[in-house]
This record gives C-alpha cells, sequence and structure tokens, in this order.
C-alpha cells in the first residue's frame, strides 16, 4: 500500500497549503458568486474555425433534389417551421433552445491570481499594486489577442460590513478594490473575484441583517443543525428553504456589481471538490449564486474537480466548471506545475467534451505557459498544453506573472490561429485514447476539421490521422496551425513525422470538392426537440469475439469446441464508464499483479462506493484479497444483493480474485453497485461483463494432414458481421473465408499458413456509428441538422422496437421511413438525397410511431 500512502499524504498537503494562502476571505464571507464579464469581440484570423458557418457558394447544380428511395420533393423551400398537408403526421416537437448568457458566447481568456499565489508562498501576493500591474502587462503583451480578465483567488476579504457581506482587505487595498477595479475597466478589461459556498461561522454567530430584507438575519439562514457547507469545513451550510437565503445571496450579488465585478469563481463546489458521496452537496448554492448573478450579467465559474454525473445541473446553472483538481505542482518557487498535471487532463478531456458549448465550458484552470524558467513544463509540452485547452474550447486564462512573460509564452498565447481554434467553441475529441499518440479532432461549424496530433509518450515517433476516423471520406487540404503554414493536400490520411516526446502538431483540415462527411449524434450541430437519452442501454456497441483455430498435423482434427450461451469482456478500473462516489485514489504500478498493473482504491466505510451501468446478462467484481480489505454490500439494479469480503490472513495477497459474480440477469440494461462497509481498504481492479455469445463454435480445428473447411455461425444479424483479423490484419474475404447467410467458412489455403498449435482470431461486428445513438420514445420527438452540401444520407440503426419516423428537409416533409426491423440493425441507410442546390440545408427526423426511435449519424456531401 505504499503508493496508496504517499497519494494520501500529497492529498493532504495539497489541502493545508490551500487553506494556508487565505480561504479568510472565504471564512469570512457566506458563499460566492461569479460576476460575468461583458461580451467581447475578438477578431478570429480567417485561416482559423470561427465559429459561424462558411457563406453560401454560388450554385454550381440547381434542380430538384433527388432522394434515393422517395419521391423527390417538387422545389426546395426555405429553412424554417415544418409543414405538411398529409393527414396523421405528428406536430414535430421543436429543438429546444435553452437561452445563452450573451457574456459566455464563448470561452472567456484573462488571467487567474492562484498560481503566483502558490508559487510565491504568499497568498498575500494579490496586492493591489500586483494586480495593477498584472492588467497593464494584459493590456500591452495580451489584450490584443482577446485576453481581458483579471481574476483574483482566495485572499482578498478579510472581514464583512455591516450586513454579513464580505468587504475587501484595507492592507492589501488601502485606496479601496474599487480603485482597482476601475483601473481594470479603464484598460477595458473585466474583474473577478473568489468565494465559496456557505456562511462563515462568525458572520452567523452575529446575526447580522440582511440588506433589502427587512426581519431577515444571517443567523436565521443556516441549515439546522449546523452542517458542513465546503470541502475545508470552514462554514455551515446554508437552507436554502428560508426565502431569507436568496435574499442573503442577491444582497451580496448586488455589492459585487456595484463594485463593478464580472466575475466570480465559486470554489469547493460539490458533489465534487474531492467529495462526492452527498454528504456536502453544494447544488442549492450554485442555483441561488446563478439566480442572483444572472442579473447582473456576471460570469458564473464552479470549482473544482466536478462530479460529472451532475453535468446537466452545472451547464443549467453556471458558465465554466473545473474538470479536475488543480494544475499547480504545489512544488514551491520551484514550479508552477509540471507535466503529470496536463497529462491526467487528457482522460477528462476525453470525458467532458461534449458537454460544453455556447453559454458553457469545460474549465481546465490556468494555463501556465507564459514563461520557460518558471511554468515546470518543456517549450514542446508548453506548446502541447495550449494545443489541449485550445482544441477543447476551454478558457484561456493563464496564471504566469504577466509581467515577466518569456517570447515563446507571448507567442504560445497570441497565435491568432491557436487562439481561433479555442473562440470557435467546439471541443475536440479524441479517436481513442488507448494510446500513448492520439488525434483529437473536431468538425467546426464552417465545416473544416480541427484535428490535433499528440505525442504523450516518452519517445518521438510519427502520428497518421486517418480521415476515416474522423468522418472524412475523399481528399482534404491541411494546414498547419502553429506554424501558419499551408501544407497542400491529403486523400484519405495525414501523417505527423516526428512528433516530439510530449508533443504537438495541430492542424486545419478542409474537406475538398466531392467528399463526404459524417456527422456523429452527439456532435454540437445537432439539435433535439422533446425527450431524448443519449445510449442509456439503447446503444450497440462494436466488438468482437475470439475465435481459436487449433492446428494440428496428426492427420485427426480435434472437434470443435461448443461456445456456450455467453462471452466475457473484461473492464479496468480506469474505464470512464465507471462512476467513483466519495474520496477514491489511484494507485498504478504496483506489481502486485493487477489487472493492467492498476487499482482503484477507498478508504471511507459507507460513503465510498462505486457504480456501472451495463448491458449483458451478468457481471464479476474482481479485486484483491489482503488483510487490509473488507467487506462491502453489493446491488444490482438498486436492491440489495449481498454482503461480500475481500478479507483474508495478513500472510496472504492475491491479485485479480472474483468476489462477486451474477450471471443469471435478463439480457439488457443493469447496473452494478459497490459500497464499501468495513476495512481499510477497498480496491476496484476489473469488472468482468457476461454478454450472449456472438459466434458459436467458440474453436475449430484444422489439420494439416487432412485439411478441410473449418466453418463457424455468426449469431447476431449477418449484415453486422464484419470481417476477421489476426494480430490486427484483416482476413481477405472470398479467399481466406467465405460468408453465405449466418455461416462463415475458413478456407484450407489460409488455414494451411498457421502455424501448428492455437491461433486466435477475432471476429468484428459493427455497432452504431461511435457507438452511440440518442433514443426517444415521445412521438413528435425531432432531431435537426443543418450542413452545407449537395446532398446527406441520414443512417440509423433498424429494431423491432422501432416505427415511422417523418423525414423534412429545408422544412417541407419530403419521406415517411420506416425503421422497423426484425432484428436490431445498426447504421443503415433508411434516407438519401442528392443533386441538392449547393448551399445550406436542414434535414429533421420526426417519431411518428414505434416504442423507440433512434438518432445515429448524417452523412452530408461537400460542394
Amino acid at each position: 500500500m505504499t503508493r496508496m500512502t504517499r497519494a494520501r499524504r500529497s492529498l493532504r498537503a495539497l489541502v493545508v497549503t490551500v487553506a494556508a494562502l487565505g480561504i479568510v476571505a472565504a471564512a469570512a464571507a457566506p458563499a460566492g458568486a461569479t460576476p460575468t464579464p461583458e461580451p467581447t469581440a475578438t477578431a478570429t484570423p480567417s485561416t482559423t474555425p470561427t465559429g459561424t458557418p462558411a457563406p453560401t457558394a454560388s450554385p454550381t447544380a440547381t434542380g430538384t433534389p433527388t432522394p434515393t428511395s422517395t419521391e423527390s420533393p417538387k422545389k426546395e423551400t426555405p429553412t424554417g417551421a415544418p409543414t405538411s398537408t398529409t393527414p396523421g403526421v405528428p406536430t414535430p416537437i421543436p429543438p429546444a433552445t435553452a437561452a445563452v448568457d450573451p457574456w459566455a458566447v464563448t470561452p472567456y481568456m484573462g488571467w487567474s491570481s492562484y498560481s503566483m499565489q502558490v508559487y510565491s508562498g504568499n497568498g498575500k501576493w494579490i496586492t493591489a499594486d500586483q494586480l495593477i500591474a498584472q492588467s497593464d502587462a494584459m493590456h500591452a503583451k495580451l489584450q490584443k489577442a482577446g485576453y481581458d480578465y483579471i481574476n483574483v483567488d482566495a485572499g482578498w476579504s478579510d472581514g464583512v460590513d455591516a450586513n454579513g457581506r464580505p468587504t475587501p482587505s484595507a492592507t492589501l487595498y488601502p485606496q479601496g478594490l474599487k480603485k482597482v477595479i476601475d483601473h481594470v475597466h479603464a484598460n477595458d478589461q473585466k474583474f473577478g473575484v473568489y468565494l465559496i459556498p456557505g456562511i462563515g461561522p462568525d458572520v452567523y454567530n452575529k446575526a447580522y441583517p440582511i440588506a433589502g430584507a427587512p426581519g431577515c438575519t444571517t443567523h436565521d439562514i443556516a441549515k439546522q443543525p449546523l452542517t458542513q457547507a465546503d470541502y475545508w469545513k470552514i462554514g455551515y451550510a446554508i437552507d436554502f428553504s428560508n426565502p431569507c437565503s436568496q435574499k442573503y445571496i442577491d444582497s451580496i450579488a448586488d455589492q459585487l456589481a456595484a463594485w463593478g465585478v464580472n466575475f466570480v469563481k465559486f470554489d469547493s463546489v460539490t458533489p465534487g471538490s474531492g467529495i462526492s458521496d452527498g454528504s456536502v452537496d453544494a447544488r442549492d448554492d450554485v442555483a441561488a449564486w446563478s439566480k442572483a448573478l444572472k442579473k447582473h450579467n456576471i460570469w458564473f465559474e464552479l470549482s473544482w474537480a466536478l462530479d460529472i454525473n451532475y453535468a446537466d445541473y452545472w451547464k443549467q446553472y453556471a458558465n465554466g466548471w473545473r474538470v479536475e483538481w488543480d494544475v499547480e505542482c504545489y512544488c514551491g518557487n520551484e514550479a508552477l506545475t509540471q507535466w503529470d498535471n496536463i497529462a491526467r487532463l487528457f482522460p477528462r478531456a476525453a470525458d467532458w467534451w461534449r458537454h460544453a458549448g455556447p453559454g458553457g465550458w469545460n474549465d481546465f484552470d490556468s494555463l501556465d505557459v507564459g514563461n520557460g524558467k518558471m511554468d515546470g513544463l518543456t517549450p514542446d509540452e508548453r506548446r502541447t498544453a495550449t494545443t489541449l485547452w485550445a482544441v477543447s474550447a476551454a478558457p484561456m486564462y493563464t496564471g504566469n506573472d504577466l509581467t515577466k512573460l518569456d517570447q515563446l509564452g507571448v507567442d504560445l498565447l497570441t497565435n491568432p490561429e491557436v487562439v481561433g481554434v479555442d473562440q470557435a467553441g467546439v471541443p475536440a475529441r479524441p479517436v481513442s485514447t488507448t494510446t500513448k499518440q492520439q488525434v483529437w479532432y473536431a468538425l467546426n461549424k464552417d465545416g473544416s476539421y480541427t484535428v490535433a496530433l499528440f505525442n504523450l509518450g516518452r519517445a518521438e515517433s510519427d502520428i497518421t490521422a486517418k480521415w476515416s476516423d474522423i468522418g472524412l471520406t475523399g481528399s482534404a487540404t491541411v494546414r498547419d496551425l502553429w506554424a501558419r503554414k499551408n501544407i497542400g493536400r491529403a486523400d484519405g490520411s495525414f501523417t505527423a513525422t516526428d512528433v516530439p516526446i510530449h508533443g504537438v502538431r495541430l492542424l486545419k483540415v478542409t474537406p475538398d470538392k466531392g467528399a463526404t462527411v459524417t456527422v456523429n449524434d452527439d456532435a454540437q450541430g445537432f439539435s433535439y426537440g422533446g425527450d431524448w437519452t443519449r445510449n442509456g442501454g439503447a446503444e450497440v456497441a462494436a466488438t468482437s469475439q475470439p475465435l481459436t483455430v487449433n492446428v494440428t498435423d496428426t492427420g485427426t482434427p480435434a472437434p470443435p469446441t461448443s461456445t456456450g450461451p455467453s462471452r466475457t469482456t473484461s473492464i479496468n478500473d480506469t474505464d470512464p464508464g465507471i462512476a467513483y462516489s466519495g474520496q477514491w485514489g489511484y494507485s498504478n504500478g504496483r506489481n502486485f499483479g493487477d489487472y493492467q498493473d492498476d487499482v482503484h482504491y477507498a478508504e471511507h466505510p459507507g460513503s465510498d462506493s462505486f457504480s456501472y451501468t451495463f448491458i449483458g446478462t451478468g457481471i464479476s467484481y474482481l479485486t484483491e484479497l489482503d488483510s487490509s480489505e473488507g467487506e462491502a454490500d453489493v446491488y444490482i439494479d438498486g436492491q440489495f444483493v449481498k454482503t461480500i469480503s475481500a478479507n483474508i490472513p495478513s500472510a496472504s495477497h492475491t491479485a485479480q480474485q472474483t468476489v462477486f459474480t451474477t450471471n443469471d440477469l435478463t439480457d439488457g440494461k443493469h447496473t452494478l453497485r459497490v459500497v464499501m462497509k468495513s476495512g481499510q481498504f477497498m480496491l476496484l481492479d476489473r469488472l468482468d461483463v457476461i454478454q450472449p455469445s456472438l459466434i458459436d463454435p467458440s474453436s475449430v480445428s484444422f489439420d494439416t494432414k487432412a485439411p478441410a473447411p473449418a466453418t463457424f455461425s455468426v449469431l447476431r444479424d449477418p449484415d453486422e458481421f464484419t470481417g476477421i483479423t489476426a494480430n490486427g490484419t484483416a482476413l481477405k474475404k472470398g479467399s481466406d473465408y467465405t460468408v453465405s447467410g449466418s455461416t462463415v467458412t475458413l478456407q484450407p489455403s489460409y488455414l494451411a499458413t498457421l502455424p501448428v498449435g492455437a491461433t486466435t482470431l477475432n471476429v468484428g461486428f459493427r455497432g452504431d456509428y461511435l457507438d452511440d445513438v440518442h433514443a426517444t420514445t415521445a412521438t413528435g420527438a425531432s432531431v435537426s441538422y443543418t450542413f452545407t452540401g449537395t446532398g446527406v444520407d441520414w443512417l440509423a440503426p433498424t429494431a423491432p422496437d422501432q416505427g415511422i419516423v417523418d423525414v423534412y428537409l429545408d422544412g417541407k416533409l419530403v419521406k415517411r421511413v420506416d425503421t422497423h426491423s426484425d432484428t436490431r440493425r445498426t447504421q443503415q441507410k433508411v434516407f438519401s438525397v442528392s443533386g441538392l442546390r449547393n448551399g445550406k440545408h436542414t434535414i429533421m427526423a420526426v417519431k411518428e410511431s414505434g416504442a423507440v426511435m433512434r438518432a445515429d449519424a448524417l452523412r452530408y456531401s461537400v460542394r
């Protein structure tokens, strides 16, 4: 457990450091709000994504659209409300149009004081002179690129006024904080402050009258009995069922607005901030502060390590949310940050990307890349960090001392094409995170792609972006955004050579004429009307099942081995689908025989738990057996099943042991939940999901002295079978194997090339595009997408539970599509149209009948 102990020590050190850095402001003041900045207009270079659709090109082809297997519309109609005279057609539910705060249409750009407070070791580093110096330096060096927020972190307040509202420190701001704010505003910048949830004990005890709320005092609004409000146990939770509580929050927000505050960082928000077990819950604080600040157009930013299970809640009430722990390394004045703190953001970005967009953004913390002597990063790592922030559309705010930026720092922070990527506001997604050489991409609103090639490994490497992996078919024109140079045309893929250790290449990829673009159902441009759910068991993922070929040379082939009714898929503890609740740690490289050499661990009986939702007929939980382990309670679909134990005598220790299994569930969606009950530790190493078998048999035989074909059957719809691979190399259909209905035959000519012994082949099956769908049960529910091109295909599943879908093109009903089939089939082309006028078009699909409608992907033709 050495690694776990070390992790706990570092966590405690971090907490002590944070507390020492002047949560005085937070302790003296109640929960804080986030001022929102005024919207800014930053010029975006024409060579970068602008977030605005490209102008409609002059038509190159006119005429009537020619839908495949549908009647052609007589003429195109302008995009607008769908119309139809067909009897019985349901009225489409229009897409939800959530109001977007105008000050948060794009990610904010600016500066935060916290990194320098940590680096200097002085929580009071944030003096008036220092803030004015940072404002002036930003104005001189960064403001033309779009940076305009000066945000002060913990420590700015050291008391409260006669109404219990936080007051600025007279020591730090002898002429008043208002004078500093006025200076910042005179530089055409915005100013932010820091607060946390709850109400300070002193404010509670002194029963201050609440401004603008006759009869209300600060003693009235604390939740009873008194309970913890924040991670550090500084304040008491507020009772928001009491109307006086909202009045109190309003009074603070009004005071901040009167000073000219434009931004509030609201720290220690739970669930998140290291507490996700429900024992401390700041969601009511978030809602109250959002209401109070919104009327003043104040940006509201939540921190830290917010729980992704509540992403929709954060999106409803805030303009941004921190997705991880602090970026600072807490290594004194040695450095601001370190590479590991950057690298750990990649999996968080992969989890959170789809939750960001206009109005609310994923916050990665300070981008500390401005001074190589302070940052703790190599030049390549500084560029990689900047790229990750930009392609993720994360707020770009630095924590460097702006008076000491080096030239590379200025160049990184102000490259107009890279800043343009960030401000386009389309977060990138990874093709895969299973390798250290990662390709991330975003389809921009102007039809171009942003593609980042990250080398997270320890050696230089070539990295290839396959156009098919990002949804592009055909050729494209490539531009290097960091070098600001056109590279030329690339057909099918692009390879960046010798990408340095922890380095990156950042590209703009523009599809050429004749290319096609496939857009997944979770892309930013999709609009949904009605009640839709992403996945939730409605999806089918691409998968494969091993087939063992036993080769002998005895003249007598061994009999095939029956598959049996099920197969098993192993899930590592790092899988993003696992939801950890409470305070979990992570440990790798223990050399104890763990699956993939890592585990997650918990230490708090009764509060720490994990859950995993899966599709199948059963699941097994594997962990270590050790004297430090105890008991845990297991639940399936919310029902208690049994108490299990992983405890054994101290002389023993065994890894990857099954402590719970069930295999008799109905095939479908289920949730496993395990709650720590006793012991020093509870570990999660691996989960094994049990699903129905896809092939039969699972083992075939071939004898070199009595050669004969080997056959097996696919147990899914034969159309879903995609082929066979051996060590990643595809076998050739027609020569290596043949297919007839559900029977696959391996040819002797191929089998004879295999060595004597057992060889494992993988039999592949297609899934929904990118393994996900959106689904609805509401009649009239709609999904729509606007594209620029000359034709479009709608790709969707067909299934026994689906029915009729009405398809509209540019506001006119053009086809009723039957999406019912006897078996579940993926990526079916259920509608197609070509020959459209080159320009913008909107396709919409509306559920008419059936239990479920599923939306998967669209594929449109460019120019």
